[in-house]
Order: C-alpha cells, then structure tokens, then sequence
C-alpha cells in the first residue's frame, strides 16, 4: 500500500518566518502491529537493509516478507520492546540488537543466530523502568556506549568491553524523563543532559566524579534530548519535546560574565502534543540538519493531553533565526501516521536519500523520500 505524500509547509505565526524546500515522501504501510520501536539493520548480511521491529524482522528492500525473531512480551497496550539498536555484541558476524522495557525493568541484547531460529535474549543488567535506550561514543573511543532512561532511577552507562560482556558506569543518583548527550560547557567532552539538569562529564570516566548541575526542570521529555549550536555563537543549545503534554521547544544556552551556564526557552511548535522521540538529521544533503519528530501515538493509553487530537510525523528546518515546520504525515487514526518511541533512518532502496522507519501503536511504515 504506497500514498505519494507532497509535504507542505505549515503557515504558524510567531514562529515560523521562510518557505520549505518541499522534501517529498512516499508512504509505505509495512504492517498493522503495535510494537513502539523499530531498528534499520543489516539482518541477514545481503547488504540490503532490512527493519527489525518487536517479534518480526522484514527483509529489505520491498519489507514484505517477514520472519520471527521471538515472541515479545505484552503488557496491556504496551510490548515489552522499548528501543532497536544494532550492535555485533558477540563479534560472530551477524547484527544483533539492544533493547529494554518499563515492565521488567532489563537492558537486553537479542542475539542474531543467523540461520534462521528464534534469537535468543540476554540480559546485560537490570536497570528498573527503561522509558528506552540510547547509544552514543561516551568515552570517544569510536564505539557507542549504551544508556538506558531509567526516570527517578540511578543513572548510569554500560559500556561494551568484550564478546556479551558490557560494564557499568555509575553517573548519578537520579535522572528524569529525558535523556541528551554533547559538550554542554566546551571542554570537548560529552556530557549527559536529563530534564532535571545536566551531568558534566569528568576528565577519566573510570574513576573520575560526574558533576550534576540542576539548571532547569523540564518535565517528562523526549528521548533524545538533542544537542546542537543553532544559533552558532559556539554554545550547544537544547532541541526538546514534551513527550506526554503539548510543546516542543528548543532552549538557547546563554553565559553570564562569570560563566554561569543559563538556558532560555523558545517555542518551535506549542499546538501538538506528545514529541516523545526526536531525531536531528541531513535529510536533504545541503549539509544543514533537520529536525524529524512527531506524535506518539496513545503514549499514555489516552489518559495524557492531547492523546485525541489528530496524529502527524514532521520535519523542521532552521532557517538560522526559527524552525519552519513540514508535514510528512498527518491526519487522524489511519490517515496521518505518529510515532511510538523509537524510530530510524537511513538510505532503505540505494539512492542516496534518507528514508525514515517509523513503528508505534498506529502500525510500522516507511516513509520513502523521493
């Protein structure tokens, strides 16, 4: 089932000041499940990237076959399968993948046989409630590092340091909904941001002291929080959703004359709801990132803000003063498409464009860009 989608741009005063550029997507419904979290990967070395997303892997690059990978837990309307991100654990050669949830409270990896069968699940640790996961470089060693949001729940990292065996890495007693990484005071490492502040990164991450700073409280809000210099005054602003309320906004990082670390807030879209999961991407190749994000859908089972109003998948670009907003997708249930809580991106059919995978409780789809 394939819809040509032109995207148009939305005329919202205040905040948005210059014409899109019209990125055009095509839609592909790739099937009627509920699992919140799909992975690009390359499943059974082809070199066609297939999707991985709850009990089923779909073979690349016409996604109609699928297979199964194991039967994934439920718990109510939710399934127990909170991110996809691939990772060789076992170094045998075939990808394998990270996930988690909020019922069992577990960091897994499923392991990728190969050859067919079931994947068998490992536990790395058991963190309590993982809201999802997130990898990135943390020690800058070019692998990526595993840090589950875990909200009102110790912090902390695990770090890949042999055939399915990770370490841990303590970071702080508390974190809340949200979870960014990046150079939040310029001494060129990566710090870790949560809605209740950000943890400054300390020189050696074995033994070295994370140092929170509680500058802000956020609320519950997106995984990722994303950060980047919009304004390029060589300071990392904060690109954030509100994940379970209406909003999403970017915060401005400002320094006083003894470099005191501030943040003021600026509003990108405060008319829709639910912006649980960002991503901050070249969609069109001119060099410049844009800001994909959406509504996920029936995120709270209807019991948050907004959970009725109609469903949508945008991309934003930054024009160097505001964002303009772009519809990729947008309508009520089974018209516009939203998102659950973590989805994906990547050159799917090997033309050179970015293409976005994206699961939730309103079914698994491509949007294919033409």
């Amino acid at each position: 089932m394939k819809t040509c989608l032109t995207v148009l741009a939305l005329a919202l005063p205040l905040f948005v000041y210059s014409q899109s550029k019209n990125i055009n997507f095509e839609k592909q419904l790739i099937a009627y499940e509920s699992y919140e979290s799909v992975g690009i990967m390359h499943v059974d070395k082809d070199g066609i990237p297939d999707l991985v997303s709850g009990s089923y892997w779909y073979k690349g690059p016409k996604f109609l076959d699928r297979f199964l990978i194991g039967q994934v837990k439920r718990y109510g309307e939710y399934y127990e399968d909170f991110a996809t991100i691939p990772m060789d654990v076992n170094e045998d050669g075939h990808l394998d993948f990270i996930t988690g949830g909020w019922f069992e409270g577990k960091l897994t990896w499923k392991e990728n046989p190969g050859n067919g069968k079931e994947w068998t699940s490992h536990v790395i640790a058991e963190t309590g409630n993982i809201e999802t996961v997130r990898a990135w470089d943390i020690d800058g060693d070019g692998r990526r590092e595993l840090v589950p949001n875990n909200p009102r729940k110790p912090l902390a990292f695990y770090k890949w340091v042999a055939p399915n065996q990770f370490e841990k890495y303590a970071v702080f007693e508390t974190q809340g909904h949200g979870l960014g990484f990046g150079d939040i005071n310029g001494d060129s490492r990566g710090d870790l941001i949560s809605s209740f502040g950000w943890y400054e990164a300390p020189p050696g991450l074995r033994n070295g002291k994370w140092i929170f700073h509680p500058t802000f409280e956020l609320g519950d809000v997106s995984i990722p929080i994303i950060v980047t210099d919009l304004n390029g005054d060589k300071m990392n602003d904060l690109i954030v959703g509100n994940g379970h309320g209406y909003g999403l906004f970017w915060m401005e990082q400002q320094r006083n004359a003894e470099d005191k670390i501030t943040f003021t807030k600026h509003d990108i879209d405060p008319n829709h709801a639910q912006y649980h999961v960002l991503e901050w991407i070249d969609l069109d190749g001119d060099g410049q990132n844009e800001l994909i994000a959406g509504k996920r859908y029936r995120a709270h089972n209807g019991k948050d803000p907004g959970e009725n109003d109609d469903i949508g998948l945008y991309y934003f670009e930054w024009n160097g003063e505001s964002f303009v907003k772009n519809v990729i997708s947008y309508g009520p249930f089974g018209e516009g498409k939203g998102t659950g809580l973590y989805f994906s991106t990547g050159d799917l059919n090997g033309d050179g464009k970015i293409d976005i995978a994206v699961a939730g409780k309103d079914g698994l789809a491509v949007f294919h860009q033409k």
